[in-house]
């Protein structure tokens, strides 16, 4: 896994260090771990949609969503 680094203001870099200390980790798996238990906002959609309709496309429909219309207009 290869580092990048990120410009954050020092107060929310201290923040962030303390939140992630008294878990017992240091900053750097703090936001990896975070980075992977956080959904993204088309995760967040998704989710919102299947609780409030059932539906949940696969990755076929999501790439052909006409298709998807198509198939269930017919």
């Amino acid at each position: 896994m290869s580092d990048v680094n990120v410009r954050i203001p020092e107060e929310a870099k201290d923040r962030l260090a303390a939140i992630a200390a008294a878990e017992g980790l240091s900053l750097r798996p703090y936001l990896a771990r975070l980075a992977e238990t956080l959904p993204t906002p088309g995760e967040r959609a998704r989710a919102a949609l299947k609780e409030w309709t059932g539906y949940a496309p696969t990755a076929e429909q999501e790439r052909d969503p006409d298709g998807e219309l198509d198939r269930r207009l017919a």
